[in-house]
């Protein structure tokens, strides 16, 4: 059965990291996850300026609702969406109840699916950790209840770099660190920043995105529209019409750095292998063949602790594991695995929902019989 997930992605439109609308793809595509709601975090830091060691990204912050309802569109999907508080946490047991009602959306989202989930739903954190931790402020018991894992991707491997998302929220990592929920890291950075390489931080690069192109044409769209900043506000129209040439090569061009395959290849019950005549993919585990070799992409127990910036630590030891931090060997190997893999898996999306934003003339005069919303 698909894996039921909840995200929550810090998404905006314009975007601030267009990597948020190429991973939000993955789960909409993917046939092994099962997608119940999407929560955009919004955070009120801006980066207008090197803060804390992380370069600074100038312009507008608004949530991504246009790539959550291209998506629903191409997909023929209503994944409700929700947005979250835009200030930090003031204590750890904070429930940011005094905030605006549209703020509220996002937490009582998370909150009102759990509820209408007969099995655990797994919670992906993509941005700050604030909607998660303030969810389980306002009901902690559902979350012990209905949670079956958070998969936490912020953090360092080191208290050396204070991470971006633990920077959003340093208050929300140490409560859900400190909550006893169960819990997957997967660390951003290194002790040096968030685009050097580890065995335990997730990061990897593709040199170009030049592969999009051969993508379904609505897809493709989808991806130029985002990671190449349109502003178009007839974004469902965008998704019929090619882009001028000028934007899709600066952005077939762009050097792309990606953080989230890690969680999903996990949550998804997937395996990146290498085939025996040397090609890869990211197929479901149990499809993993005789003389495939297996990518290391994996999870293994750790003692986590919170610690005052937000940041964490966590001991391989084996004594007393309250968490699961990633783990990958030759990050080099694992780049090249996914620079071929990972587009394979792309283009085998096909958005089965998308006719078109206009239907355009009826072809069949004749007239049918109504089958449904795709029928």
């Amino acid at each position: 059965m698909p894996t039921p997930v909840i995200v929550v992605t810090d998404l905006y439109q314009p975007p601030e990291d267009p990597g948020d609308n190429f991973d939000l793809l993955l789960p909409f595509g993917l046939d092994r996850v099962d997608l119940r709601a999407i929560v955009l975090d919004v955070s009120a830091e801006k980066r207008e300026s090197v803060s804390e060691g992380v370069p600074g990204y100038p312009g507008p912050r608004e949530p991504g609702v246009i790539p959550v309802t291209q998506l629903n569109a191409l997909f023929g999907r209503q994944v409700p969406y929700g947005i979250s508080p835009f200030a930090r946490m003031r204590t750890v047991d904070d429930q940011l109840r005094d905030v605006p009602p549209f703020q509220q959306t996002g937490p009582e989202l998370l909150l009102d699916t759990l509820r209408a989930s007969d099995t655990p739903v797994h919670l992906m954190s993509f941005g700050s950790a604030r909607p998660i931790a303030v969810a389980f402020n306002r009901d902690p018991a559902l979350v012990r209840e209905k949670v079956a894992r958070i998969h936490l991707s912020a953090g360092s491997t080191s208290l050396d770099y204070l991470e971006w998302n633990v920077y959003l929220d340093p208050l929300a990592v140490i409560r859900l660190v400190d909550s006893g929920l169960p819990l997957a890291l997967y660390p951003c950075a290194t002790e040096v920043d968030c685009f050097s390489y580890g065995a335990h931080n997730t990061l990897w690069w593709f040199d170009d995105l030049r592969w999009i192109d051969g993508l379904h044409p609505a897809l493709k769209r989808y991806l130029l529209y985002g990671l190449g900043v349109s502003t178009r506000i007839d974004f469902l129209r965008a998704l019929d019409e090619d882009p001028p040439a000028e934007v899709a090569e600066r952005v077939y061009g762009r050097r792309h750095a990606v953080w989230e395959t890690a969680a999903w290849i996990e949550v998804s019950g997937s395996a990146l292998v290498r085939h025996p005549d040397g090609t890869h993919e990211i197929v479901a585990g149990s499809d993993v063949a005789p003389g495939d070799v297996v990518v290391r992409n994996e999870l293994v127990p750790c003692r986590a602790a919170s610690h005052p910036t937000g940041l964490y630590t966590f001991d391989l030891t084996g004594q007393d594991p309250n968490a699961l931090v990633f783990v990958r060997d030759d990050p080099r190997e694992y780049e090249r695995a996914l620079r071929e893999a990972l587009p394979r898996l792309y283009a085998s999306f096909t958005p089965a929902g998308w006719l078109g934003s206009s239907l355009g003339p009826l072809r069949d005069p004749e007239p049918r019989q109504y089958a449904g919303p795709l029928g």
